[in-house]
């Protein structure tokens, strides 16, 4: 699972839609895969509107990534091709490849599927030229 899909994923739990704890779901016992892809700028400047920031934070930290800004680039930052490498590296690139996502609120623990059993629709805009990977325990 990509770290950006884990940005727009719920607890299926009914009674957790109303509780903040519930969001975003906690990576557990997570192993971390990098998978090069080509930069793509233009994805990055369009999903990030569509990103919760503050959740995105929280995942970033969990995992090993403590260095995002507190807020959400906007403006001119979305032009600076250093930020936007550093996000396209931990939303496109950063793969979980084994763990469990945690609810906050209730503990649910939702099945997370190898990324070669993700289905094609799923953001298959992410999908970019496979080039390298490395491994990382978070």
């Amino acid at each position: 699972m990509k770290v950006i899909t884990a940005n727009f994923v719920t607890c299926a739990v009914k009674e957790c839609k109303t509780s903040a704890a519930s969001f975003p779901l906690h990576f557990h016992d997570a192993e971390l895969e990098q998978q090069e892809l080509d930069f793509q700028p233009e994805f990055i400047r369009n999903v990030l509107p569509r990103v919760d920031w503050d959740s995105l934070r929280i995942t970033a930290n969990e995992l090993g990534f403590p260095s995002l800004p507190e807020t959400k680039p906007e403006g001119d930052a979305l032009n600076e091709e250093q930020t936007l490498k550093d996000l396209h590296r931990l939303l496109l690139e950063t793969q979980v490849i084994e763990g469990k996502l945690v609810c906050g609120n209730c503990g649910h623990q939702p099945w997370m599927l190898p990324p070669s059993e993700t289905p094609n629709h799923v953001f298959n805009a992410v999908r970019g030229g496979s080039k390298k990977k490395e491994k990382k325990r978070a």
